[in-house]
């Protein structure tokens, strides 16, 4: 995320009420309710849950408390402090299910081939080159996910809003889906989240 984004991310939060202790950086958990979006996942007891571009951990946290003991949670991102962070979170929660890894979505994913049941990428996208690094970042996705597994991303709608990220950084679902699938994957499903959308993507056979 970029300090542009962030900024705007930042007063996107403070005009939804929520304070800077409770968004502790970089994240969209708090843009909409995080029960609907896990509620959508159907995450299971003992799935494996990759977070890309995890930012201070809340989903990976929400998530781990789903999957137990019996599952795993790989939370990636760039910045080795928003890693860091991560690691005391979760212990201090008393969660030993969270892998917490520096990793930049460009390059190759610290994660094991056909491990993973959903991959969950949160208002991430618009601010990578998908033309530039779509290809590998697909690829990579398709590598880790299950037969069965699922891709799912979470972006701000292309609206003119006066807080999130500018208009211009911003993807359709028209956009994202055609970003998507033409590297092996098919729309499954989108939810409205309200200031975002959800979109859910299966793996081409």
């Amino acid at each position: 995320m970029s300090k542009r984004e962030e900024l705007c991310e930042n007063e996107f939060h403070q005009a939804m009420g929520k304070n800077a202790h409770e968004s502790r950086g970089p994240s969209s958990f708090w843009m909409q309710n995080p029960d609907l979006i896990f509620a959508e996942l159907k995450l299971q007891k003992g799935d494996h849950f990759l977070d890309i571009g995890c930012g201070t951990g809340d989903y990976s946290l929400y998530a781990a408390k789903i999957v137990g003991n019996s599952g795993q949670v790989y939370a990636l991102d760039v910045q080795d402090e928003l890693a860091t962070n991560l690691k005391e979170k979760a212990h201090n929660e008393g969660l030993n299910n969270i892998k917490a890894m520096v990793s930049d979505i460009t390059h190759l994913l610290p994660v094991e081939d056909g491990s993973v049941n959903i991959c969950f990428i949160s208002t991430v996208l618009h601010s990578v080159d998908l033309e530039k690094h779509g290809a590998l970042l697909f690829s990579e996705v398709r590598r880790v996910l299950k037969p069965d597994g699922r891709l799912v991303i979470i972006e701000c709608k292309k609206d003119d809003l006066s807080h999130g990220p500018p208009l211009d950084m911003r993807i359709s679902p028209e956009e994202l889906e055609n970003s998507v699938e033409k590297h092996g994957f098919w729309k499954m499903s989108q939810t409205d989240l309200g200031f975002n959308y959800m979109i859910q993507f299966g793996v081409k056979n």
